[in-house]
């Protein structure tokens, strides 16, 4: 199969390739064999070498430490050119001839495996003198780059890629055959047991093998080791590295000397942490948290000698969990890995481990495992045929659907009578919880191409007309606050909690795992908090009239989202000009609240003094059609005087509640308005809203406002006030006379003096 047909099938399947690189060694580097080495005569860096090539022995001056007799290498021939653009010729390095060049991985343009020449072995397949070695099959390959989504740890591992490739191609996977234990081993009963804590979250399975001699690595392990970039130096351990990357099986490698094992069985301890993490310890010694971490006193060394290995598997989830709530831990080499997801299937990597290390002659296998297995039920999905169709836009034919989920390692039952299928999901697939996943599936492996174009048809009208009218009512309000002199400001959705419990307002139920910084940790439950720092910033910069708004979403403290509009006027109404004057004049409360009911249209205000972060005699909440919709009122002076502000004024309100009406003009009267000024006396401390309500209760239509223009206490008025209040009648149908505004107003006094016992003065 080509290297273009692989890439544009990892590509299609969601598998997106990052780099593609072809191995091309010319014909002309051949294998060759040193016959004899000495010192360069005048070089103490160089060497002499004669070299075999199969059909002449030539004369190579080579300055690589660790070229010697008796070994396999390339030879460049004279005439070749290198991958590097470099020709060889014959030459002479210090008077000696030079007739080719013994090369190393990086000048045959792969991989650096060392600090010298490549040394070949039949690792590579069987060597012949003078055979060119692109005709070993590693010499001819194909590097593939492949960049995995975090959700698609199944695909971290040869065997991960290899099963999607085989699913996309309609292949079938080379089968792979258990590891055998061979005759009269020991068994691992004698030096390994386990007890696991019930309910965990991981799996274990754990192998022993004894070192009695050299176990150096060939070529092709080095190879492939320096191609995943593996960086450790003990023979075990990347061989660890070298199944991991091939089964996707995570391993970690104890000493068992270091554990305590000498003559009796060492006993693993697996304890349930808070979140189901898996804590490993050993006659009293912590080995750390699988997935996450090993303890370094039971690492390998250069003198390791008894090892056990541990195969591990543990949720995905309870990883992430548990690192997000203590980002202090060590992090290991598997966080990567396991916290995406490794592979469950631990006996599989482990045979594929021990097949290999039952070829090295100086090893000695222990027999069995030991196990710890988690107790887990797969996710069981059952999803109708007409559901995937109206999802994926066509029909795709049940058999076909079959294969694809079962190559993909998905276990498949078909209901004919429900027209069903039934899907039990692999644990090694850990993203897939619901039929979306599962359509998913189906259409990458089919082909987004090969899904037929439909038109695209609006099935939710109301949705789409409320959102659409939600939109076009939020653009109007912040256009309509830009022309009344308003800027808008934007802030995050996240907050400082501490500042808005010195505000008064409760913590969010809903915490933020991974906040942003110590002032971003928590969901905004209003708009005050930002809007009042924009307001000292904008302060301390000179700025002597600071007006912002903002529409932007909160949170109450059960985390239910929302949207409020916030205006805040800090300082002077306006800057200082000619017009307005050299101090220009400071913002009111009646002057803020007409610049918010300019922008959201007309509203009425109750007093109120239930918000603590306002001014107790200069708040109220805001009304429309009788309903209270937000606050609006003076920051109190503490928490001016806290963050350096001026005098600052605040509304709030929620978008939802507000009312969009369109504007209906109705007939106006052609005849002359009337007014009559009324003085009562009213008690200290009356509210003028009780005498709004009761005379606005009596509906006279002629009455068409009345509004306080004056307040008087003096001699004459203990313990009392006289309030002017100023009415306007008109009729729509002619001239109102004398006697009929004298008998509405006889009217509105009689109702004050029975319902509030208040009169004229």
């Amino acid at each position: 199969m080509s290297g273009e047909t692989l890439l544009k099938t990892l590509n299609s399947i969601g598998l997106e390739v990052d780099s593609y690189k072809e191995i091309k060694i010319p014909d002309s580097i051949v294998v060759g064999y040193v016959i004899n080495k000495e010192k360069h005569p005048d070089a103490d860096k160089l060497n002499v070498c004669q070299v075999d090539v199969g059909g002449e022995i030539l004369q190579i001056v080579c300055g690589a430490k660790n070229v010697t007799a008796g070994q396999f290498v390339p030879v460049a021939l004279i005439g070749t050119v290198m991958p590097n653009g470099l020709e060889i010729k014959k030459a002479k390095l210090r008077g000696i001839e030079s007739c080719g060049m013994i090369c190393s991985s990086t000048e045959l343009g792969m991989v650096k495996i060392n600090d010298g020449i490549m040394v070949l072995d039949e690792s590579i397949g069987a060597l012949k003198l003078g055979a060119s070695l692109n005709q070993f099959e590693i010499f001819k390959d194909a590097i593939i780059e492949v960049d995995i989504t975090a959700n698609r740890g199944d695909c971290q591992s040869i065997n991960g890629i290899a099963r999607e490739i085989c699913a996309a191609l309609n292949l079938s996977p080379r089968e792979n055959l258990p590891y055998e234990d061979g005759e009269n081993l020991l068994g691992i009963g004698r030096v390994v047991a386990t007890r696991a804590d019930e309910g965990q979250k991981s799996s274990f399975l754990y192998r022993a093998f004894e070192i009695k001699g050299d176990i150096s690595e060939n070529l092709l392990t080095r190879l492939r080791l320096a191609l995943i970039e593996s960086k450790k130096t003990n023979v075990v351990e990347r061989l660890l590295d070298y199944v991991t990357h091939c089964t996707g099986v995570l391993f970690k490698a104890y000493d068992y000397a270091k554990l305590g094992g000498v003559d009796e069985r060492v006993v693993f301890d697996i304890k349930n942490g808070k979140h189901g993490e898996s804590y490993v310890s050993c006659n009293g010694k912590n080995l750390g948290i699988t997935g996450i971490y090993q303890d370094e006193c039971s690492m390998l060394d250069e003198n390791s000698k008894f090892v056990i290995i541990e195969a591990n598997y543990t949720v995905p989830s309870v990883l992430a969990e548990t690192i997000g709530e203590n980002k202090n831990l060590p992090k290991g080499d598997h966080v990567y890995r396991s916290t995406r997801g490794s592979e469950p299937n631990l006996a599989y990597g482990a045979d594929y481990l021990f097949k290999r290390l039952s070829s090295h002659k100086n090893l000695s296998l222990f027999a069995g495992s030991q196990q710890s297995t988690m107790r887990e039920e797969q996710v069981a999905l059952s999803i109708s045929l007409n559901e995937l169709k109206n999802m994926i836009g066509q029909e795709i034919a049940r058999n076909d659907i079959v294969k694809i989920l079962k190559k993909l390692g998905f276990e498949v039952s078909v209901n004919v009578e429900q027209e069903s299928i039934n899907v039990k999901v692999p644990f090694f697939r850990h993203d897939i919880l619901n039929s979306h996943d599962i359509c998913e599936e189906i259409v990458r492996i089919v082909g987004i191409d090969n899904i037929t174009s439909v038109p695209l048809v609006f099935a939710e009208q109301n949705r789409l007309t409320n959102t659409y009218i939600n939109y076009k009512n939020s653009l109007n309000l912040r256009k309509r606050a830009a022309d009344c002199g308003f800027f808008e400001s934007i802030h995050y959705v996240f907050d400082d909690a501490d500042r808005l419990a010195k505000l008064g307002f409760e913590p969010c139920k809903v915490q933020i795992a991974n906040p942003i910084n110590n002032e971003l940790n928590m969901l905004r439950p209003t708009l005050l908090n930002h809007m009042l720092n924009s307001c000292e910033r904008n302060i301390k910069n000179s700025k002597k009239s600071v007006r912002l708004f903002e529409l932007g979403e909160v949170f109450n403290k059960d985390g239910v989202q929302s949207s409020n509009i916030a205006f805040v006027v800090c300082g002077l109404a306006k800057e200082a000009t000619l017009i307005n004057g050299a101090k220009g004049e400071e913002i009111s409360f009646y002057s803020f609240a007409a610049m918010v009911q300019d922008v959201v249209g007309k509203f009425e205000l109750i007093a109120s003094d239930e918000k603590k972060f306002l001014s107790p005699y200069e708040q109220a909440k805001i009304c429309q059609n009788g309903e209270v919709i937000g606050y609006i009122g003076r920051v109190d002076i503490r928490v001016e005087d806290s963050r350096d502000l001026p005098k600052t004024y605040f509304c709030e309100i929620e978008f939802d509640k507000l009312k969009f009406v369109s504007i209906k003009a109705n007939a106006y009267s052609k005849f002359p308005s009337v007014s009559r000024d009324l003085s009562l006396v009213v008690p200290d401390g009356f509210e003028f809203a009780k005498i709004y309500e009761c005379i606005k209760n009596l509906e006279l239509k002629e009455l068409k406002e009345f509004l306080p223009v004056d307040i008087y206490r003096g001699t004459g008025l203990e313990n009392a006030s006289s309030i002017s209040i100023k009415f306007t009648f008109q009729d729509m149908q002619k001239t109102l006379e004398d006697e009929e505004i004298n008998a509405l107003m006889d009217k509105i006094l009689v109702s004050l003096k029975e319902k509030l016992n208040i009169g004229i003065r």
